[in-house]
């Protein structure tokens, strides 16, 4: 990480994130993915540093952190495991839309065991028919009096079955995203069950399943913000979601290349070291490069999102789009760096490119990103 753009706060809490990552995260990262073990005391682990409540203001058991901040905190965590820095970030999505467009009443009743981690979150927007066209969802929330009836299916939900917090997306209204309304549902909320653990090729240490909702009551409370409001709430979560997982696909490359400058350093070919060939040292140059630019949209990005610029939007899908898929681009060089060594479980690498495969699909495909970022280039123009 180039650290000359950081403040001294950001360098401290790089410092003492990276030393949790090292310690927690790294070293049983390969065995976790292997396992498909998701680890709910580590994470717990982690909010002891405050990790878990990174946005939500101290005032509610937060960190009270800017998203300049969590971009450090979440690219330092991918370095130990992208999967686990990854559903992190989902969880502190959540932690900052309750605080954001929550009532005391529900900041009192969901924040304080969030940011503990003693509840896990997840985010419920996705479903079977509903991915990049969002506002096409069809889970429906039906007024019953004082009460609301939720019937639908969200699909691909980070730890799904074991969080306690589930944000989800569900219409109220007619067509289209002024219909869509967020509510806040319960893990042992009677109707709400969930699908098998699902195969994938990455972020195995974080289960993914459907989430299935049979007429799940809810009273009026549990409703975020008011009806109609929801799409909208659900789009500014995910713009700081983005950053999340754009600093993780930097974190995941950044251990990638640190491995690699590793690797060619003990290995020896043709009578010199593999960090001596002017090719390999060409491309190690150009990955440090890549990397280096990626951070500094993801930067600007971020510092936009905490000035509240109305450009933010779509300075986090282009810093959304470029790191992530510059990071699978800088993993893949670097397990072909490796060699064979790098096609093997135990050194680490091709879990990295497993890993990062994913962030260009979720929080929005790369596609999306692209279509947001046209829009603000275009809508002068009608």
């Amino acid at each position: 990480m180039t650290t000359s753009t950081l403040t001294e706060d950001q360098l401290a809490l790089a410092e003492v994130t990276l030393d949790f990552a090292q310690e927690h995260l790294a070293p049983h990262a390969v065995d976790w993915d292997q396992e498909k073990h998701f680890p709910a005391d580590v994470l717990r682990h982690a909010a002891d540093l405050g990790l878990a409540g990174v946005y939500v203001r101290e005032e509610h058991g937060g960190s009270g952190l800017t998203r300049a901040d969590g971009v450090v905190v979440f690219e330092v965590l991918a370095t130990g495991c992208p999967s686990i820095a990854g559903y992190l970030s989902i969880h502190n999505m959540v932690g900052w839309m309750i605080d954001h467009y929550g009532s005391p009443a529900q900041r009192a009743r969901w924040l304080p065991t969030l940011c503990t981690a003693e509840s896990l979150g997840s985010y419920c927007l996705t479903e079977p028919g509903a991915g990049s066209d969002a506002a096409a969802l069809r889970t429906r929330a039906e007024r019953d009096g004082d009460t609301y009836v939720l019937t639908g299916v969200k699909q691909f939900i980070s730890g799904a079955g074991t969080s306690d917090v589930y944000l989800v997306m569900a219409r109220t209204g007619g067509d289209g995203p002024d219909g869509i309304s967020a509510f806040v549902v319960e893990r042992d909320d009677p109707g709400l069950s969930f699908g098998v653990n699902e195969r994938k090729m990455g972020w195995n240490a974080q289960p993914t399943r459907q989430v299935i909702l049979d007429g799940v009551r809810l009273p009026a409370d549990r409703r975020l913000g008011a009806e109609g409001d929801g799409f909208r709430i659900a789009m500014s979560g995910l713009n700081g979601g983005r950053l999340g997982i754009a600093a993780c696909s930097l974190g995941g490359a950044r251990s990638a290349l640190d491995r690699s400058l590793t690797h060619l350093a003990d290995r020896e070919a043709f009578g010199q070291r593999l960090l001596d060939a002017p090719a390999l040292r060409f491309r190690l140059a150009d990955m440090a490069t890549e990397l280096t630019a990626a951070r500094a949209l993801v930067q600007q990005a971020a510092q936009a999102l905490d000035r509240g610029d109305p450009q933010a939007p779509y300075l986090c899908a282009m810093a959304k789009r470029f790191a992530t898929d510059t990071g699978y681009a800088v993993a893949d060089r670097a397990l072909q760096l490796h060699g064979g060594y790098g096609y093997l479980s135990e050194y680490g690498i091709e879990k990295i490119v497993r890993d990062l495969r994913v962030h260009q699909i979720l929080e929005g495909t790369n596609e999306i990103m692209r279509v947001i970022v046209a829009r603000g280039l275009t809508e002068a123009f009608g």
